[in-house]
């Protein structure tokens, strides 16, 4: 049966089944990430079978047959030998594997095809497309408003089979940046640009779901945009629509420089004024009650 649903889970074919819960990848770092989500899957199977097995066993093995008590023994070396370099070996062997896919899943090394810097605001999604300048001489940028309905989100237009660069920067709370399909998801942090790529594969043209992944205030259930894959040539006469037709952008707040720390020096002279003001008004008080 383990062997099936190793076969099953790792094999060529992809459907709901074998991929467990996770959408249809379309990226090359997606199918990464299902093949070492089933390997968990079958290590967890592994495992579950294992010890279920040891726990019928002994049930049915050492059942009461008698009223005489049995052998009591203090303890046992080889079991215990067991049940502490097994799990090890276990931990050790997915450590191995997640350290590996996520030092992949963060290399930005490859040149891409497309840059898109991500401004994530409350409570939308400015995408800027930063090689490409319009006819006033401003990158090709589309940004959105809070919605839930699909016509007025904001589209993130990408081509197929090319390497897409990600720029992740916000000017007011932590937000994600999730796309289920590419099976990856990164925080856009104040004041703490991120980055990462991914290689979109050949022939998975639609439309794709996009949203903030973490709870950021009032109307994130609506911090929602829509991922469309068109193929190369789709993707440069749309560049070269938007060069020529610039849209008017909603109104939204620009990425700030990172707040400076506060003068600690400052803060030190200020308490020390406030601590001066503190005791004059009570050496006042005191004076007033004896008067």
């Amino acid at each position: 049966m383990l062997a099936a649903l190793a076969v099953a889970a790792t094999g060529c074919a992809s459907n709901e089944f074998t991929r467990l819960g996770l959408p249809e990848p379309i990226t090359e770092q997606a199918e990464r990430v299902l093949t070492l989500w089933q390997g968990s899957w079958v290590a967890a199977f592994a495992v579950g079978i294992l010890v279920w097995g040891l726990i019928i066993w002994s049930v049915i093995a050492h059942r009461k047959r008698s009223e005489q008590l049995p052998p009591q023994v203090r303890y046992n070396m080889p079991i215990e030998a067991l049940y502490t370099v097994l799990p090890i070996i276990v931990i050790s062997v997915l450590f191995y594997f997640t350290a590996r896919d996520q030092t992949y899943l963060l290399e930005t090394d490859e040149p891409a095809d497309v840059y898109v810097d991500v401004n994530a605001f409350q409570w939308s999604w400015q995408f800027t497309y930063e090689k490409e300048l319009d006819v006033n001489g401003n990158p090709v940028s589309v940004a959105g408003v809070p919605s839930t309905s699909k016509d007025e989100l904001p589209v993130l237009v990408l081509p197929s089979d090319s390497v897409v660069h990600f720029d992740l920067d916000a000017p007011d709370v932590i937000h994600s940046f999730w796309i289920p399909a590419f099976a990856f998801k990164m925080d856009a942090i104040p004041g703490h640009p991120n980055e990462f790529q991914v290689k979109i594969k050949p022939g998975v043209e639609g439309d794709y779901e996009g949203r903030c992944a973490e709870l950021c205030g009032f109307d994130h259930s609506r911090m929602l945009f829509t991922l469309r894959v068109v193929t190369p040539d789709e993707y440069r006469a749309w560049i070269e629509e938007q060069k020529a037709n610039p849209q008017e952008l909603p109104a939204s707040p620009d990425v700030q420089e990172e707040t400076p720390a506060p003068d600690q020096g400052q803060d030190t002279a200020s308490q020390d004024a406030a601590a001066q003001d503190s005791s004059d008004s009570a050496a006042a008080a005191e004076e007033e009650d004896g008067q």
